[in-house]
C-alpha cells in the first residue's frame, strides 16, 4: 500500500513549524473531484520505481490547498516513510530561488545592473571573447559558456576553480544561443559574493529567506535539518543525506550558484506566495507584510525573454525544452524550474496558483525519473482551478483588478518575422543570409519576408531557396528548376529539383539559413521535410540555421494517426511522427536537431500570443494558400485524414475547386458509401453523396462519384477517423477495384496498412492507430514553445 501522510484541511501540520494555513481545496477554488486522480498516479510512479516517495504541495498565495507526503524518503539501508517536513536537496532550484533572486536584490538596490559586463566586476574573466558577457546573458543562459567545465577544474579548491572558469573559451557566440549552463550560475554566485561583500548563502539568508519566513531553507543544513533530509545516492560509500548531490557544488564546499540549496515544501510555499504577491511576504500569524522584492523587480524577473530555444525569465524557465515538468495548461505568465534530484516548482500569476513537487528520485540507485509525472500532476491541478482564490490573500494584481494576462484569442498573434522585424533583426546583424521561403513567408501586414530582409540595412540577404511548388507556390510539377525571383531579383535555388537539400555550392556565400514557410501540421506535407534536409545540410557545412516560427493552422494540441514506421523515412515522411503532429515548425526544428543529433547552431524566433488550442482563423492572420491544392482552413483540417488516400486510385479533389473536401472515382457507389459513413456516427462531420469532374490531375475530364465531407464541429472531428472510415467502406464495397498497393506510402505504418487491406473493422483500426502516441507525447514535450492561455 502507498503511504500517504495527508494534512487535514483547516489544521496546521503537526510535524512542521506553524506556517501557511492549509485549507480544503474547494476553499481556494480548486475542484476536489478533479484532484482525485493524484494519489493513484503517484502510487503508480512509486511502484514503477520512478522515485521512492515525494511531497506534493499546491495552493494559492498565502494558502495551501494540498500538502501530502507519499511513499518513503529512504529505502536503504532501511525504509523510512516520507513526511511533509522532509528536507530536500533542491539541486537547480538553487538557480532561481537563491542566486537569481539575490542578483535581483542587488539590482533593485542599485548595486548591479542587468546589462553590466562580468568583466567590469572581474577583469580576469574577459579572456577569449568573454568580455561581452553580461549579467543578463548569464541569467537567461545565452552567455556562450559551456554547460559544465571538467570536474577536475574544481578539485583544487574554489580559488583554482575560479581561475579555470576565467580561462574558459566560448562554445557559442555571446547572446545568440541558449545553452543551459551550471557555469553561468556559478559565475552569478561569485558576482553576488563580490558585490554584496558576503557569501551567497549569507546574503540569500538575510535578504530573501528570513524576510520570507523560510526558516528551513539554506545551504549547508544544520544537524537537525540533515536528520530530516531525504538521501540521494552514495558518495565514497556514504549516503548523501543533507549533503549536496551535485559534485561541483560539493567541491565548492556546498555553496554554489547552481546547486546546494535545501528546503521543505512548506518553505517553498512561502516563497511562491511571496512571488505571487509581487514580492510581499505576509506573516500568516500577524497578517503583517514584509517587502522582500519590489513589484517591478518581480515583474522584470518573470517577464518573457526570448532565447534561441524558447522563452526564459531571469533565472526562471517559461517555455523551453526544459519545460517537460510544466504540464500543458498553465498560462503564458507562468514561471518555474526543475532540479536534477527530482524537484519542481511552478507559479502562475494569472491564476494565483503555485505547484511544488519534491522527490529524491536518485535514491537509491540514481535511475528514477519524475519530470513527466510532475507535468501530468500539474495538469490535474491546473484543470481543477475554478477561479482565483476567493478567501484569504490574493495577489495584489487580483485585488486591484489588473488584467493578469492574455485571454484566449484577444491579442494579435505575431509570427516569427514580425518578432524579428520588431527586434531590429539583431540575430542576423553582420551575417550573410539565405532565405528558404515562398508566398506564405510574410508578416502580419502582408509584406513578404524576402522583401523585408532585402530592404533591411541590418541584413545581407544573398539568395532565396524554394520548396515544393516553387517560390510563388503555384507549380504542381515533379521537378522545379532554379530561377530568379521577380520581386527581389535574387537567385532562387530550388529544393524540389535535382537536389532536395542545399548543396555546398549554394551555401558557400551565406552564413545562416533562415526558414520561413507555413506548414500544415501534417507529417507528409513536404515543407517540414525541406526544413529537415536543409538543417542537415547546414550542419554539415557549419552554417547556422534560424526558424521564423508560425502557428500550426490546425492547432497544437490534437495529435492523431499512426506513427511512421522505423526505417520508412522518405520525403513525405521525414521523421518518426504521427500524421497529425500538433507541433509548429520551430518546435519540429528543435526536435530534429536533438533527435537527429545535428551539430547545428539553431535559433528559433517564436510567435507571440499564440495559444496551442487556436486554429488559424483564431489568430487574426490572413490565410495564404500554402500550395495550389490547399485553399482553405477547412481543407487543411481534412488533409491529415483524406490525404492518406491520394496515392491510391482515388481522386481526392485535385483539379476541382474543393480539393480534400471530396473523395471519389468513376467506380465508387457514392450513395452506398455515404450511407455507410453516416451509419458510423463519426463525430463532427456529415458525408453527402456527390458527382464531380476533375479538370486536371487524377481522372481529369472523367465523371467521378464520391462523397463531400462537411466538417460541422471541428472540435470533435478527427480527420484520421474519417479517413480510416472511408478506407473501410472502400474495402468493404469495392475490394476488387480499389488499388491499395501505394496506400502505405503516406499512411506510413505497415501494420495498420495490412489491417485495412485485411478488412479489419473500424474500431480496431482506430485503436491500432494510437500506438506509440504516449511515447510521442513524451518525446515532443521538451520541445514545445507555446502554453495554453487561460
Amino acid at each position: 500500500m502507498l503511504a500517504v501522510a495527508a494534512t487535514p484541511p483547516g489544521d496546521a501540520p503537526k510535524d512542521i513549524p506553524p506556517g501557511l494555513a492549509v485549507l480544503a481545496p474547494d476553499e481556494i477554488s480548486l475542484d476536489p473531484a478533479r484532484l482525485q486522480g493524484i494519489d493513484a498516479k503517484i502510487e503508480q510512479a512509486i511502484a514503477a520505481g520512478k522515485m521512492p516517495g515525494c511531497v506534493l504541495c499546491f495552493g494559492r498565495a498565502g494558502k495551501i490547498g494540498w500538502l501530502r507526503a507519499y511513499g518513503n524518503k529512504q529505502l536503504l539501508p532501511e525504509k523510512i516513510p516520507m513526511t511533509v517536513d522532509t528536507v530536500f536537496d533542491l539541486a537547480s532550484l538553487t538557480k532561481p530561488i537563491a542566486t537569481a533572486t539575490a542578483i535581483m536584490k542587488l539590482i533593485e538596490t542599485g548595486r548591479l545592473r542587468l546589462d553590466q559586463k562580468v568583466s567590469d566586476i572581474f577583469p580576469a574573466f574577459a579572456t577569449h571573447g568573454k568580455d561581452r558577457i553580461s549579467v543578463r546573458h548569464l541569467l537567461i543562459h545565452q552567455s556562450g559558456l559551456i554547460p559544465d567545465n571538467p570536474l577536475s577544474d574544481y578539485q583544487q579548491g574554489a580559488d583554482v576553480a575560479w581561475e579555470k572558469i576565467c580561462d574558459l573559451r566560448l562554445v557559442a557566440p555571446v547572446g545568440e544561443q541558449f545553452k543551459y549552463s551550471d557555469v553561468n550560475y556559478i559565475v552569478l554566485g561569485k558576482i553576488v559574493q563580490e558585490v554584496s561583500g558576503t557569501s551567497l548563502d549569507e546574503y540569500a539568508h538575510r535578504t530573501i529567506f528570513l524576510p520570507s519566513g523560510m526558516t528551513q531553507t539554506g545551504f549547508l543544513p544544520d544537524e537537525t535539518l540533515r536528520a530530516r533530509a531525504a538521501p540521494t545516492e552514495q558518495r565514497e560509500g556514504e549516503w548523501m543525506q543533507g549533503e549536496v548531490h551535485d559534485p561541483r557544488a560539493f567541491l565548492l564546499e556546498g555553496v554554489a550558484g547552481h546547486a546546494g540549496l535545501f528546503s521543505t515544501a512548506e518553505d517553498l510555499a512561502r516563497f511562491a506566495s511571496m512571488m505571487l504577491s509581487e514580492g510581499l511576504a505576509i506573516d500568516p500569524v500577524t497578517g503583517r507584510g514584509e517587502r522582500v522584492l519590489g513589484p517591478l523587480t518581480v515583474g522584470a524577473m518573470t517577464a518573457d525573454y526570448p532565447v534561441s530555444a524558447g522563452i526564459r525569465g531571469l533565472g526562471w524557465d517559461k517555455q523551453t525544452g526544459f519545460s517537460t515538468n510544466k504540464g500543458d495548461l498553465l498560462s503564458k505568465s507562468a514561471f518555474g524550474h526543475g532540479g536534477f534530484t527530482g524537484t519542481v516548482i511552478w507559479m502562475d500569476p494569472q491564476w494565483d496558483l503555485f505547484f511544488i513537487f519534491l522527490s529524491n528520485r536518485l535514491h537509491p540507485s540514481g535511475d528514477g525519473s519524475v519530470n513527466v509525472l510532475a507535468g501530468e500532476l500539474l495538469n490535474i491541478v491546473a484543470s481543477a482551478s475554478t477561479g482565483s482564490a476567493t478567501v484569504g490573500l490574493t495577489s495584489p494584481r487580483v485585488k486591484a483588478g489588473v488584467e493578469e494576462g492574455p485571454r484566449h484569442g484577444e491579442r494579435e498573434v505575431l509570427v516569427g518575422i514580425d518578432v524579428l522585424q520588431r527586434d531590429d533583426f539583431r540575430p542576423l546583424a553582420g551575417k550573410r543570409v539565405g532565405l528558404i521561403t515562398n508566398q506564405t513567408g510574410r508578416n502580419r501586414s502582408g509584406q513578404s519576408t524576402a522583401k523585408i530582409l532585402r530592404d533591411s540595412p541590418q541584413v545581407d540577404l544573398k539568395a532565396l531557396f524554394s520548396p515544393e511548388h516553387g517560390i510563388e507556390g503555384k507549380l504542381d510539377i515533379p521537378v522545379i528548376q532554379d530561377a530568379e525571383d521577380p520581386s527581389t531579383g535574387l537567385q532562387v535555388y530550388s529544393l524540389y529539383g535535382t537536389s532536395r537539400r542545399p548543396t555546398p555550392e549554394m551555401l558557400a556565400q551565406i552564413d545562416i539559413l533562415v526558414f520561413d514557410l507555413q506548414d500544415l501540421g501534417t507529417r507528409f506535407y513536404t515543407y517540414i521535410s525541406t526544413m529537415g534536409e536543409a538543417m542537415r545540410a547546414a550542419a554539415q557545412a557549419g552554417k547556422a540555421f534560424m526558424v521564423l516560427d508560425r502557428p500550426n493552422p490546425i492547432n497544437g494540441t490534437s495529435v492523431a494517426g499512426p506513427m511512421l514506421d522505423e526505417g520508412a523515412e522518405s520525403f513525405v515522411g521525414f521523421h518518426p511522427l504521427p500524421i497529425r503532429h500538433a507541433m509548429t515548425i520551430g518546435e519540429l526544428a528543435l526536435m530534429f536537431r536533438s533527435e537527429l543529433d545535428l551539430d547545428l547552431e539553431l535559433v528559433v524566433i517564436p510567435c507571440e500570443h499564440w495559444d496551442r488550442r487556436q486554429y488559424w482563423d483564431q489568430t487574426g492572420l490572413v490565410w495564404v494558400n500554402p500550395s495550389p491544392n490547399m485553399r482553405s482552413l477547412n481543407q487543411a483540417i481534412l488533409y491529415p485524414g483524406i490525404g492518406v488516400l491520394e496515392f491510391t486510385n482515388l481522386s481526392v479533389g485535385r483539379g476541382t475547386d474543393t480539393p480534400f473536401e471530396v473523395v471519389g472515382a468513376p467506380w465508387v457507389d457514392h450513395r452506398q458509401l455515404a450511407r455507410y459513413l453516416g451509419s458510423l456516427g463519426i463525430p463532427g462531420a456529415v458525408f453527402v453523396p456527390i458527382e464531380f469532374t476533375p479538370r486536371s490531375s487524377k481522372f481529369s475530364g472523367e465523371l467521378c462519384f464520391g462523397i463531400n465531407i462537411d466538417v460541422i464541429d471541428r472540435q470533435s472531428f478527427d480527420p484520421l477517423h474519417a479517413g480510416l472510415a472511408i478506407a473501410t467502406g472502400l474495402r468493404r464495397f469495392h475490394k476488387e477495384v480499389w488499388d491499395v498497393k501505394e496506400l502505405h506510402k503516406l499512411l506510413g505504418n505497415s501494420s495498420l496498412t495490412s489491417q485495412i487491406i485485411d478488412g479489419v473493422e473500424l474500431p480496431s483500426l482506430l485503436q491500432h492507430s494510437t500506438g506509440g502516441r504516449e511515447q510521442y507525447l513524451q518525446r515532443r514535450a521538451p520541445f514545445l514553445l507555446y502554453p495554453l492561455a487561460n
